[in-house]
């Protein structure tokens, strides 16, 4: 079955806006955990315009489900997650100044950095996934580095679904068939919600884990956040 793995940055989005402690971080991502997620995934960013770095330490003492750490492994994050020691960490290509990750890594262009990062993190145990586009040559370049996992960029395929599902999912099944080859771990995250996730699923059903946040936060405006959790669980449950 595919884990759903929350991502917690849009409610410390809403804490930043206007100071203090509301709503708090840590609870929300408790009572998500209690709702039924099978982890919480933050993004912090070097300008704290969200998740916190604070907020990371705070999470690992409390959480009881996986935990996942996304970001551009600059020195400063790489000092993070190995005091942490997450579950999993996502790496991430983000600029400083990105509203939000637009693009997978060129693992190629890339090996030798991607290699010694992936090796630092697997040999403290902490699994690695590395945030790729959906194109068969850089899956197989992740796995040349050393990763556990690719994590999809599935941007484009949420843009494409309304229009023509086949065509959007296609890449990604073929992305997620090097995988398999490559004996990667498979994610996949980025837009994905209650209107393409089931359609995604059933054609990439060896999926391991999906990372959603901004969607779920929003349908939680509206549903409440108890009952989004599961109605994503059951997407998962299919």
């Amino acid at each position: 079955m595919t884990k759903l793995s929350v991502n917690i940055n849009k409610i410390a989005v809403i804490r930043n806006s206007r100071g203090g402690n509301l709503p708090d971080v840590v609870r929300a991502a408790l009572d998500i955990e209690r709702f039924g997620a099978d982890g919480i995934t933050v993004h912090p960013r070097p300008d704290g315009r969200h998740i916190r770095y604070d907020d990371v330490r705070a999470l690992r003492g409390v959480l009881s489900t996986e935990f996942n750490i996304e970001g551009n492994p600059i020195e400063r994050f790489i000092a993070l997650v190995e005091e942490v020691r997450p579950t999993q960490v996502t790496l991430v290509p983000d600029a400083a100044d990105a509203i939000t990750s637009n693009a997978g890594w060129d693992t190629v262009a890339n090996r030798a950095f991607l290699t010694e990062v992936c090796a630092g993190f697997k040999a403290l145990g902490i699994r690695t996934s590395i945030f790729v586009d959906p194109v068969p040559a850089m899956v197989q370049g992740a796995a040349a580095c050393g990763a556990d996992r690719v994590e999809l960029y599935t941007e484009a395929y949420a843009r494409n679904h309304a229009s023509d599902p086949v065509r959007a999912v296609a890449p990604y099944v073929a992305a997620a068939e090097q995988a398999r080859r490559c004996g990667l771990g498979l994610n996949a995250g980025h837009d994905l919600n209650l209107d393409n996730l089931r359609d995604y699923l059933q054609k990439i059903p060896w999926t391991d884990e999906v990372s959603i946040g901004h969607a779920l936060i929003c349908d939680a405006l509206y549903l409440g956040l108890e009952n989004t959790v599961t109605l994503y669980k059951r997407c998962l449950n299919r």
